[in-house]
């Protein structure tokens, strides 16, 4: 008995929304004390960074910034609140992420997760061996 060949006619790229229910996914893996230090924060998926991201982060094309943290760190955040504050935000950029995946041999849920980690940890002050036991316990 000969074993179907798979179809892989029906298959696409992961959507804007697949992206976002990893990212949801690979958040609530995190420990617990981490996500507490991310009260509030809003995570987005876009295709691409906004030509004034890639200008302000020095960017030579749109596929070079896998994400971003957009806000107050923790260490600014406890000084004097300011009225009028957008959330902070991680931005997760689909495309750049699809491309650096199909570059390497990790999994798209591990790399959406390290993009997710990486963003915010640098922005609490956390070290990139902190990350590195965050993403670990989150296995």
């Amino acid at each position: 008995m000969t074993t179907p060949k798979p179809s892989f006619r029906d298959v696409a790229a992961p959507s804007i929304a697949d992206l976002d229910l990893m990212a949801q996914m690979a958040f609530a893996a995190l420990p617990e004390d981490f996500r507490r230090r991310c009260d509030g924060v809003v995570i987005r998926v876009e295709d691409f960074p906004d030509d004034e991201t890639l200008d302000e982060m020095n960017c030579t094309s749109e596929f070079d910034l896998l994400g971003l943290f957009r806000g107050r760190g923790r260490a600014q955040s406890e000084a004097t609140p300011m009225t009028g504050q957008f959330p902070n935000m991680v931005w997760l950029y689909r495309r750049p992420i699809l491309d650096f995946w199909a570059e390497h041999e990790e999994t798209l849920g591990a790399i959406v997760a390290h993009v997710l980690v990486h963003e915010v940890g640098h922005h609490f002050g956390l070290s990139d061996e902190d990350m590195q036991a965050i993403e670990k316990a989150a296995e």
